[in-house]
This record gives C-alpha cells, sequence and structure tokens, in this order.
C-alpha cells in the first residue's frame, strides 16, 4: 500500500484536481493507495482572515465566508455531472452555513480561542477531500472517505497538538485491515482529541497526516505530489540555477526542511524514518519528472554538500558577562525562561569562555523574549554581572547541509570565505558535533547574494557568475557590450565565468535588469529606461546587492570617478578605463587601493594606459616580484601618434585631428588628448604603479599648442582655432623633416622628475617606426638594465580599449 499526498496547489482549483485524479487512477491500477489531501489553495489563509476579523468584531468576515463558499462551490460544479450536484452541494452548503455559526460566535464574543481556531480552519480540508472523494467516485466506485479525526488522535494543545501514536496506530491499523477499497480518501491537517474535540497538526500538517498513516500500516512508499520537482539544492525562487535533489538522506530532508525548504513540513519525516519507509516528492503537474527520493540509502558517490537551506526574520539574543563563566546552571535558567513564554529556540551558539551565549528565535518573539530574559536576570543585570540582553533584529540563518559533510575537511572554510568575498558580515555560527549542518547568522539584505554566492561555489562546477553594471555607451561601451555578447558561451563553456549586464547607463537613460539586459536590442532598451542619476545608479546596485558585482566605468567624467570609493565600500568591483581617479591627488589614489583590499573588491583600471597593452599589469608583476623601475620613456597616446603619423604637407593638422576623432582614437574633448593632459595622467599612473609618489602638477608639461588653442571652452571653437593656426603646425612638421625627424609625444620618467612633450626622434631610436596608433613603453629596471623591457602595440581605438576593460573583467572571474 502507497500513501499519496496532495497539497494545496494541486488541488487549487478544478483544473488541477483532474490532474490529481489522473494520478491517483493511474496509481492505483498498481496498488491500494490512501490518498491526503490539503485544503482548496489559500482557503486556510482565508480561513484565519475571516476568523480574524470576527474575533474584532468586522463584519466583513462574511464577505470572506462568500468567498469560500464560492471557490468551492464553483469547484464542485466543474467537477461534478449537473445531474449529480444538487445533494452534494446542499451538503457544502451546510458545512459553510455550520462555519458561519461558529464565526458569528467570535464576533458576539469578541474573542478567538485556541480551540475554535482549529474547528474553524478544519473546514478546508474538510470541504476539499470531500469534493475529491466525490469527484473520484465518478471514475471510479471503489473508493471510500474517511475522516482523518476517526483516526488520528491528540493532546489538547490546539494549533499544534501533539499526536497519541498508540491509540493513534492501532485505530489506523483496525480501520484499515477492515477496509479493503482500492483509494481512500482522507483530509491532512486535521485530527481530534481523545474527548472528540477537533484538533490540527501546525501548517503543513497534511504531510504530517501522511506520514502518521504511512507508518501506522508500514506502507510500501510515502508520496508527497507538490508543485516543484523534488527539494533543491536552494530556493528556485532565489536561486535560479537551483537543481532538484535526486536522492537524499532522512537526517539531510530534515535539516533542510527545518531550515525552510517548505517543501516538507519538518516534522514528516519522523513516523516514517522509525519504519524506514522512503518519501518521494513529486511534481502533480510534471509527473513524469523524477522527483527526490528521500530513505536512508546513502552513496559515497553523492554530493558533499546536499542543499542550502535559509529560514528568515530572525533575532539574535545575545546575553553575556563575568557573572555567567564557570556560574552552573545559566544557560538553563536562560532556556527555561524561553519555554516558560513558548518561544521557540533555532539557533544556539555559546562561546567556549563561558562569557556569552547567542540565540536565535523568530522576530516576532524577540521583545517577550528580551523582556522576560532581562526579569530573569535582574539581579546579576542590576549588580553588573550581566549585561542586559540584547537584540539584533531582522538577520537570517543560513545551513549548508550535507550527510558526508564530516568526512571533508575545510569545508566551514570554504563556506566562510565565500561569504566573505562578497561582504556578508556572518554574525554568528554554529554546527553540530556531527558536521550534517553548518549554519550562520547574516543580515537578511544579504540572504539573496549569501544563496547563490555558496550556490555557486558548491553546485555549479565553479561557475562564477558576474554581475556588470555599465556606465558609459558611446564608442568603447559599445564595442565592450559587443564583445560580451559575442564571447558569453566561450566564457562559460571553457572559463566557467557567467557574465551578465544588469544595469547600462549613458548621460541622458539608465536601464536595470536583476535577471540580466537581453545585449541583442539593449540600444532601443535604453533608450525607453529612465532618466539618468548616478546617485540612482548607485542607490539601485546597493539595493540589488548582487554577488560578484562589478561596476564598469566607461567614461572619461570626473563625477563618476568620484564614485568609485562608495562602489568598493560596498564590495562591489570597479574597472575603469576612466584615468582622472588614479591620477587624481596621490592620497585619494591611495585611498582607493586601500579600499579595494579592505572590502576585497577589485580595483582594475589597465586600460588607462595603453588601452588594450598589457602595461600596467606588467608593472605589477615586476614590483611584486622585487624589481625596482628606475627610468621609464613612452609614447603613450594612441591618439597623437596617429595624428602626427599622419600629419604632413598634404593633410592639414585640423583634418588629421577631426579623422582621430571619427576614428574613436581621440577622448570626446580632443584637447584632453593634444593638451598632453592625457599622457601627463598616464605615465602618472605608470609613476604612481611603479612604486613612487607623486601628484600631476610635479610632471613638466611642454604644450606644443598656441595658447589660444588651449584657451578654448568647446570643441568647436578648438577646431577653429586649429585652422588659425594652422602655419604654426606646419612649421612644427617642416622643422621636423629638416632635422631628419619625426614627431613623437613622449613621457619620461628618471631621477625623481617626469616631464610630457613633443620631440623629434632621430631615426636610430626605437620610438622613430612606431607607426599608426601604437603605443610604446620601455622600463629600466635593476633586471632591465641595459635593454630596457618593451611594450608595444595598439594603443587607442574602440575596439582595442574595449577588450582591455574585458580582460579586466575576466581578471575578476578568474579570482
Amino acid at each position: 500500500m502507497k500513501v499519496l499526498k496532495f497539497g494545496g496547489t494541486s488541488v487549487a482549483n478544478a483544473q488541477n484536481i483532474k490532474l490529481v485524479l489522473d494520478i491517483v487512477n493511474q496509481k492505483a491500477k498498481q496498488d491500494q493507495l490512501v490518498v491526503v489531501v490539503s485544503a482548496l489553495s489559500k482557503v486556510t489563509d482565508l480561513l484565519q482572515l475571516a476568523a480574524a476579523k470576527a474575533a474584532a468584531n468586522d463584519e466583513s468576515f462574511r464577505e470572506v465566508v462568500a468567498e469560500i463558499e464560492k471557490k468551492h462551490l464553483d469547484t464542485l460544479k466543474e467537477l461534478i455531472p449537473v445531474s449529480e450536484q444538487s445533494s452534494l452541494l446542499s451538503h457544502v452548503k451546510r458545512i459553510i452555513n455550520h462555519l458561519e455559526t461558529l464565526l458569528d460566535g467570535c464576533f458576539l464574543l469578541g474573542e478567538l480561542s485556541p480551540r475554535t481556531a482549529d474547528t474553524i480552519l478544519s473546514f478546508g480540508e474538510l470541504l476539499s477531500s470531500f469534493i475529491i472523494a466525490q469527484a473520484y467516485q465518478q471514475i471510479s466506485k471503489d473508493a471510500v472517505y474517511k475522516d482523518s479525526r476517526e483516526l488520528i488522535k491528540t493532546d489538547n494543545n490546539f494549533g499544534k497538538a501533539a499526536v497519541n501514536f498508540e491509540v493513534s496506530n492501532k485505530l489506523i491499523q483496525e480501520y484499515f485491515a477492515e477496509n479493503k477499497s482500492r483509494i481512500n480518501i482522507l483530509p491532512g491537517f486535521i485530527a481530534q482529541t481523545l474527548d472528540g474535540i477537533t484538533s490540527t497538526l501546525g501548517r503543513g500538517g497534511s504531510d504530517y497526516t501522511a506520514a502518521i498513516i504511512a507508518g501506522a500500516i508500514d506502507a510500501e512508499q510515502l508520496e508527497i505530489w507538490t508543485d516543484v520537482n523534488g527539494m533543491f539544492t536552494a530556493n528556485p525562487k532565489i536561486v535560479k540555477q537551483a537543481q532538484p535533489i535526486a536522492n537524499i538522506s532522512y537526517q539531510e530532508a530534515m535539516e533542510l526542511s527545518h531550515f525552510g525548504a517548505k517543501v516538507l513540513y519538518p516534522p514528516t519525516i519522523q513516523p516514517v524514518l522509525r519504519k524506514n519507509i522512503p518519501i518521494l516528492i513529486k511534481n502533480t503537474f510534471e509527473p513524469e519528472a523524477e522527483g527526490t527520493l528521500i530513505s536512508n540509502q546513502i552513496s559515497s558517490k553523492d554530493t558533499v554538500v546536499k542543499g542550502i537551506s535559509h529560514i528568515d526574520h530572525i533575532s539574535l539574543l545575545t546575553l553575556e558577562g563575568s557573572g555567567m563563566i564557570g556560574v552552573a546552571g545559566s544557560s538553563r535558567r536562560l532556556f527555561e525562561v524561553l519555554s516558560q513564554e513558548k518561544i521557540n529556540v533555532i539557533f544556539i551558539t555559546q562561546a567556549s569562555s563561558e562569557h556569552s551565549i547567542c540565540i536565535g528565535i523568530l522576530n516576532s518573539d524577540a521583545d517577550n523574549a528580551e523582556a522576560a530574559i532581562n526579569r530573569a536576570f535582574e539581579i546579576e543585570i542590576s549588580q553588573n554581572k550581566i549585561d542586559p540582553c540584547y537584540v539584533e533584529k531582522d538577520l537570517c540563518i543560513i545551513a549548508l547541509v550535507g550527510e558526508n559533510m564530516k568526512n571533508h575537511q575545510g569545508l566551514s572554510g570554504r563556506m566562510f570565505s565565500t561569504l566573505g568575498k562578497n561582504n556578508v558580515n556572518i554574525r554568528a555560527i554554529a554546527q553540530g558535533a556531527s558536521e550534517r549542518n553548518i549554519s550562520t547568522v547574516i543580515n537578511e539584505r544579504d540572504v539573496k547574494k549569501a544563496l547563490n554566492t555558496l550556490h555557486e561555489n558548491f553546485f555549479e562546477e565553479n561557475t562564477k557568475q558576474l554581475n556588470l553594471f555599465v556606465m558609459g555607451v558611446g564608442n568603447v561601451g559599445e564595442k565592450f557590450i559587443e564583445q560580451i555578447h559575442n564571447q558569453r558561451k566561450f566564457l562559460k563553456d571553457n572559463l566557467k565565468i557567467n557574465v551578465r549586464v544588469i544595469a547600462l547607463s549613458n548621460s541622458r537613460k539608465m536601464i536595470f535588469d536583476e535577471d540580466g539586459i537581453s545585449l541583442k536590442n539593449w540600444d532601443a532598451a535604453l533608450s525607453e529606461g529612465e532618466p539618468a542619476s548616478i546617485e540612482e545608479f548607485i542607490k539601485k546596485a546597493k539595493e540589488l546587492n548582487l554577488r560578484n558585482s562589478i561596476f564598469v566605468d566607461i567614461t572619461a567624467n570626473a563625477t563618476v570617478s568620484e564614485a568609485y570609493e562608495k562602489f568598493l565600500k560596498e564590495s562591489i568591483a570597479v574597472v575603469t578605463c576612466n584615468k582622472i581617479a588614479c591620477s587624481s591627488a596621490y592620497d585619494n589614489y591611495k585611498k582607493l587601493k586601500s579600499l579595494s583590499r579592505q572590502y576585497n573588491a577589485p580595483f582594475l583600471f589597465e586600460t588607462n594606459v595603453g588601452a588594450g597593452l598589457p602595461i600596467i599589469d606588467t608593472v605589477k608583476n615586476l614590483i611584486a616580484s622585487g624589481d625596482k623601475v628606475h627610468k621609464i620613456q613612452a609614447v603613450l597616446s594612441g591618439s597623437l601618434n596617429f595624428i602626427f603619423n599622419n600629419f604632413d604637407e598634404n593633410n592639414s593638422f585640423h583634418d588629421v585631428v577631426k579623422e582621430a576623432g571619427v576614428q574613436g582614437f581621440t577622448e570626446p574633448d580632443p584637447k584632453i588628448d593634444l593638451s598632453g593632459i592625457d599622457v601627463a595622467r598616464k605615465i602618472l599612473i605608470l609613476i604612481r604603479e611603479s612604486g613612487y609618489e607623486m601628484d600631476i602638477d610635479a610632471i613638466a608639461n611642454e604644450s606644443f599648442l598656441p595658447a589660444e588653442c588651449l584657451a578654448t571652452t568647446n570643441n568647436d571653437d578648438f577646431f577653429a582655432s586649429l585652422i588659425k593656426h594652422a602655419s604654426h603646425f606646419e612649421n612644427i612638421y617642416k622643422e621636423a623633416l629638416a632635422k631628419d625627424s619625426r614627431l613623437k609625444y613622449v613621457a619620461q620618467f628618471e631621477n625623481g622628475k617626469a616631464s610630457v612633450g613633443l620631440q623629434f626622434i632621430p631615426k636610430n631610436h626605437p620610438f622613430y617606426n612606431l607607426e599608426g596608433k601604437d603605443n610604446i613603453v620601455l622600463f629600466y629596471t635593476d633586471r632591465y638594465v641595459d635593454q630596457p623591457l618593451l611594450i608595444k602595440g595598439a594603443g587607442a581605438g574602440a575596439a582595442v580599449t574595449a577588450s582591455g576593460i574585458f580582460a579586466d573583467v575576466i581578471r575578476i572571474g578568474n579570482v
């Protein structure tokens, strides 16, 4: 014999009930069945609402009753042929009338006792089981209805009654010994005291009803039919990558169900565990899915961690003080107080010094618990031997569960390290001696990030999800998004990195999508976005609180660069091609580097110098390996190199600068490049990364631009000034020809001094043959004395700059 239980969503309406009837009909061909059903979906909530309204003298409870009546009558009418409805509809109405009479009593008295509440809540299962039994009898007459209250007896603890197993098992066994019907349909959740008063087994008690019956009759199997494909490695509503668990032990299932895996009511397992009866969790809406089998079979090949679960709305209470050290009975007194107040303790941890003890309870119990504890330890508190109870609310418990965890070292460290890397602060830790469960208390706002981070680490083949917040979608930004779109599959398959763009912003609009923005038509979506605001951008990134978040700055905006500090303090990594931050005041540069280390948030800016060339990374590796940089010579502006390589007697200086802008080689304001400030920023960054302290005003900038060009305030005036001073630039070019040299804009650092400026480069110099938009850097170090370390390649252009930004993102993914 098998016991099948169908939950509220499985019997939510007539359409779903028809699916249930099909499942039962198919299984009845092979086995004798006990079918336990819950109330129709949401009916128990409606009954609670009606009772609360009635007790509060709110006449609108009648509207709720009318809604309950309509829901059941509509369901019955759709399931039963019209010719047979009359008597059944009358029966349902009589039950509803009885319900309304009870609620009238609550209304008149203005109160709702636990006993009356149980009776009222029982109507949901009584109605659903009656309708489902009648519906199945349209298919087969070999089906009977049995009221569970006649079989399951409890104490008088209304609301969550304790089962009298001795009496209940005897009644169940006697009934099924005599009854040979192929199918027995019973209401779940409800029971009866020994003196005949209706009681309930607690929310989720229908699972428990089924387990009690299964245990009593030594059922072959208990099947829990619900709306998901079994127990999952994490809550699939929070962790979209969560996977169904095929096999799990009783103990693991109990741990997961205790910590919020709502697919199974925690007490369900105990009655079948004693009899070694397997539990199969199946999906009513996908009956062909494998589901989850709960048994005592544990394979050594099973994954070490079976699941990650959590409990929301937790408060942490801490009692501490020297008056607890070595004093016998302190813990007993604490738990006795909570027991007297009927407060359930979910989490316990105590320091080995006995100086403090922490307990986790529900937020709703926190105020009552705090007052009771302070009363119980009033004398010790007044004598300053113990501090008043300290309460922290709005926390969450996360649990890592697995039967095989005890056989593997380092799981706790791996768990805590994973959380720490994403700035999830751990408030308390508990681990049982069985090592089947590692529990931590964290801030409730971090639960989504924590669950996803842990799931990624323990279940997703080390696939790391990177969540990008991108600001700036001009030439470089467009190429960057294009590269992500084209390479996503390669990254996932080969590097185990899943890149999602969560936010995009330009100077006018911004959009956010927690599930990732579609990169096929991102530009159209952005045009319909909300007004851009750096403050709102930062606020939303913080509120989303996603794991492995990266802020990508593809602007040249000073205000945006000032936001890096805020991102880093939230453990959000920063990748930028914007040179302003790293070339700002030295103290600010050092602060950003320090924040990066403090909050474990990478701060990468490879594209600040040389676009996609690995210049900064090379310097970092030199310094890390103990080398010392003494001298730097470089052509660091791809745009200026392009300009001077193409400026000749046939192409005016103005036209070449214009073309450089069209090609995307210059900044939006080309004067930044031509004034030398861009090159000065780049050499400054290299100097700082080489270990020297310097500010921008210490770099000599020998401008080749006339004063009038430098004084312009907009691009139109700037280009007009280039035309006006065309002869000035022609003279520079002629001078280079006369010296048989080429014009290169060179940055230099030696003996603590730095300069940038236009130079005439002779034929024998390494810079002479530097073509197109290429950059070149020469490093003279302790190890590279006579022959410098040389890095050369494309130093400008949207595609190469985007690739450099992309490379920094991948570096973070590989950390």
